[in-house]
């Protein structure tokens, strides 16, 4: 169901039936909280009994194209993203949350992790350093907030084939204590959305098969 943070960002909550085992939240791509995480959730809180919540980045500004998104993502704000994500867990009811992040929304489950809030946090291809045109006031960069948590918390899973996450940065990442994943050849976005040429259906099962197994541990 769809409901409303503080805040006033708009955030869709599933709770399975009966009492959930944990909370988990749920950070979308850039182009935001639409069916296809709606999906991910019922399918996550139904699959594992998790309260599942996923928030929207860009709020009050949903209606952006992605070309928008990428060149508003300069203006996003870690405070009000990190403090959604706060309040999705609280939303969920449950003590033990972990959180999940994709694309830029795997970028702000590493900075989640300065929060100490998330018990266990999977990176999908999150930027580990920020891409430069996203830069602005409010962005901190992804290494320094690991720094300021507990890195070993993470696994992140990592395409070799993507530009987004180049060799260099991913070695930084596994440097900080996080767990990485790499899967060979793989582009950006191979996992969450089967409608995307770089899909790869078998890594699919055996990333988001490695990602319950991390959160539920």
């Amino acid at each position: 169901m769809r409901i409303t943070l503080p805040s006033g960002t708009a955030a869709e909550l599933v709770r399975p039936d009966g009492e959930p085992s944990m909370g988990v939240v749920l950070i979308p791509d850039i182009m935001g909280l639409r069916p296809l995480f709606d999906e991910h959730c019922e399918r996550l809180a139904r699959d594992n009994n998790w309260a599942v919540c996923a928030f929207e980045l860009f709020a009050g500004r949903e209606h952006l194209s992605r070309e928008e998104r990428m060149i508003a993502a300069k203006d996003n704000d870690d405070d009000r993203i990190l403090g959604d994500a706060l309040a999705a867990a609280d939303a969920t009811g449950c003590d033990r949350v972990g959180l999940i992040g994709f694309c830029m929304g795997g970028m702000y489950a590493l900075k989640a992790v300065k929060t100490r809030r998330f018990a266990r946090i999977v990176a999908f291809y999150g930027m580990i350093r920020i891409p430069g045109h996203w830069r602005g006031p409010g962005q901190g960069e992804p290494l320094e907030a690991l720094a300021q948590g507990d890195p070993s918390t993470v696994l992140a899973i990592i395409g070799t084939a993507d530009t987004m996450t180049p060799p260099d940065d991913v070695e930084a990442l596994a440097a900080t204590g996080a767990t990485v994943v790499r899967y060979e050849g793989a582009e950006h976005g191979f996992v969450h959305d089967p409608e995307r040429d770089v899909h790869r259906p078998a890594d699919a099962v055996d990333a988001w098969a490695r990602a319950v197994a991390w959160l539920s541990d």
